[in-house]
């Protein structure tokens, strides 16, 4: 495995592990309807805007395999939630699910966390659905809960936990 950061000739490679991993990852979360209707253009085209709209200090990673395809991503940086005293944040990490439970999320996320201290963060948060599996992850890292709040996604409304580390 490889991680590295990404760059514009990797958005079609985020996008669909993006697509996949939502399919996989939010079946019987997220209704059918509306994850039947993402699709790959619609995920190409909100990655090129957040590659071509990023700040300062946001990074996104990828892990490659061993045919230099893309198995999972990682994006993150400042904290888009003032109203919590939490001074990065993790926006997503996701990996299709045949890469899921081999360590891959734990190196990716152990990776955004040195870029983080190497610009003097010290403290991280994410938002988790309450329903997502990933919550366990989350706190087999240290992950604490912070607060909660509803969400809607499409017609679905649903709970959306903050995890944090105060100190990373």
């Amino acid at each position: 495995m490889k991680i590295r950061l990404a760059s514009l000739n990797d958005i079609e490679g985020i996008a669909k592990v993006h697509l996949e991993s939502w399919k996989t990852t939010y079946k019987n979360i997220i209704s059918d309807s509306y994850l039947s209707n993402i699709t790959l253009e619609g995920r190409i085209r909100n990655w090129t805007w957040v590659f071509n709209n990023s700040n300062n200090g946001e990074v996104i990673y990828v892990i490659e395999d061993e045919n230099n395809q893309i198995v999972g991503f990682l994006s993150g940086g400042k904290s888009r939630e003032s109203n919590l005293e939490y001074e990065a944040e993790l926006y997503a990490i996701y990996l299709l699910k045949d890469a899921q439970c081999k360590g891959y999320g734990r190196l990716l996320f152990n990776r955004f966390i040195e870029e983080l201290k190497l610009t003097k963060y010290e403290s991280i948060m994410l938002w988790v659905l309450k329903e997502n599996p990933a919550i366990n992850f989350y706190k087999k890292l240290g992950g604490e809960y912070i607060t909660e709040k509803e969400i809607q996604i499409g017609e679905d409304r649903l709970i959306e936990i903050a995890l944090g580390w105060k100190d990373i």
